[in-house]
């Protein structure tokens, strides 16, 4: 009877939740830009991101401003502090493969400037457009990529 005991309690121990949640950690690296309409060579840190940020902002020059990287778990929750008051907050999923279901807060000087679901492959940038700085045709922009 202590062995059928003992089996059963390995059993139970063995398929657990510690088994069925494995967990990994990625790599994300968050850059706070500014995008502007004025004609102008853009930040030469930005250079592998401007056919991606010309795509989807349409602008015609960018400049860095601020980044950061975290090792975030997945599935967990982690903060990018980028720099003049904004910060982005990712709550990671696994995802299809080897991307992440990502809910995404980006917040700008103690406001929420965006808060949206979003799916990051590794490599693959994602681009948030922002508000306006307050300074002309300027917008601010946020890049994440997992790597």
């Amino acid at each position: 009877m202590r062995i059928i005991t003992f089996l059963f309690l390995a059993l139970l121990v063995a398929t657990g939740p510690g088994v069925a949640s494995e967990s990994r950690t990625s790599s994300v690296r968050a850059i706070l830009i500014v995008a502007s309409n004025q004609v102008g060579e853009s930040d030469a840190r930005l250079a592998s991101y401007e056919p991606t940020l010309r795509r989807i902002l349409r602008f015609e020059s960018y400049r860095l401003v601020g980044e950061d990287s975290s090792r975030i778990a997945v599935p967990g929750r982690g903060r990018i502090s980028l720099g003049n008051g904004h910060s982005v907050d990712l709550d990671l999923e696994p995802g299809e493969g080897r991307s992440l279901r990502a809910r995404v807060r980006w917040a700008g000087n103690n406001r929420t400037l965006i808060n949206l679901g979003h799916t990051l492959a590794p490599g693959r940038p994602a681009v948030l457009a922002g508000p306006s700085t307050g300074k002309g045709d300027e917008v601010w922009g946020v890049i994440i990529v997992v790597e």
